[in-house]
């Protein structure tokens, strides 16, 4: 999810970047002048941390409670995997550093065990009758899942060539002309595409808030994945603010090359902040997870 721009310049070469920092040049093939540039690459690398820890909390959660598929909306986790999918196609239509196309693959992997263990309490709930058969279905599902991720990471790698790579992140906007100038093709695509991401990561909130408004309950969901995705979308926000545009390239239109994922992004945080409130408001006279446990169970056999 963490859409910063890199410049496409050779792995290591300082010449057309002086007072460069090396090692920002060396490992992600981008110009960092001053302590902007480098401190937009810093909080850009720990927002991807953030992003990549969020989902750990929940699947910690989901084993603990066993309610996960009445806690989550199945729409709140289809509507992040579509963004992340979208994250995953852009990788591989524009030409991107290795770690942000193995970044994008991660989060897809990370929302597809998501899914699975909603589907594996959703079935397990509905009385155990199909236990053995989900329980062999995940196992299998992960395996494929890891082989497919570890088949696009070697075509990855074999179709980037080090030497003549051009770096750029998640869905980012290339410009190798400074200043302000018409979109181009691969431009219209970029930004389409990170449009539709950004609906799709706004949208995926509103079943959420619906769904903890419908149960007067947050139990079966880990703050710390909203609070994660909170501080992730907050530090890329600054990270892409603190970035210097190019040289003569203006901040309005350097802010316009990056609207579909700041709107994306502070949306998300201003939805994440209404959840927020309701683990505020539901936090008491909430059923314990016992209680709605076997209450779900209750209504299953008697349906």
């Amino acid at each position: 999810m963490d859409v910063r721009r890199w410049r496409g310049l050779p792995p290591g070469n300082l010449s057309d970047c002086p007072n460069g920092s090396r090692w920002v040049m060396d490992v992600f093939s981008e110009c960092a002048q001053d302590g902007r540039d480098i401190a937009s690459v810093v909080l850009g690398l720990v927002s991807i941390f953030c992003f990549a820890a969020a989902s750990f909390p929940q699947f910690y959660q989901a084993c603990k409670t066993g309610i996960m598929d009445r806690a989550l909306s199945i729409y709140f986790l289809l509507g992040w995997l579509g963004g992340d999918l979208l994250n995953l196609i852009g990788s591989f239509l524009a030409d991107q550093l290795p770690l942000q196309v193995y970044t994008a693959v991660y989060y897809v992997l990370a929302d597809l065990v998501m899914l699975s263990l909603y589907c594996y309490y959703k079935v397990k709930n509905q009385g155990g009758r199909f236990t053995a058969p989900i329980n062999a279905a995940f196992v299998f599902l992960s395996l494929g899942t890891v082989s497919a991720v570890s088949f696009l990471g070697r075509a990855a790698a074999a179709v980037q060539d080090p030497a003549t790579f051009k770096g750029r992140s998640l869905l980012s906007i290339h410009m190798d002309e400074p200043g302000s100038k018409p979109f181009t093709r691969s431009e219209i695509i970029g930004f389409t595409i990170g449009s539709i991401s950004s609906v799709l990561y706004l949208c995926s909130r509103v079943p959420q808030i619906y769904t903890n408004y419908k149960r007067k309950s947050t139990v079966g969901v880990s703050y710390s994945l909203f609070a994660l995705v909170m501080l992730g979308n907050s530090l890329y926000g600054l990270s892409v603010l603190l970035k210097n545009p190019e040289p003569g390239q203006g901040e309005g239109d350097y802010v316009l090359h990056h609207l579909p994922w700041l709107v994306g992004s502070l949306g998300v945080l201003s939805l994440d902040v209404v959840i927020s409130f309701q683990f505020l408001a539901y936090r008491r006279g909430r059923p314990s997870t016992h209680e709605e446990r076997d209450a779900l169970l209750s209504d299953s056999l008697e349906s």
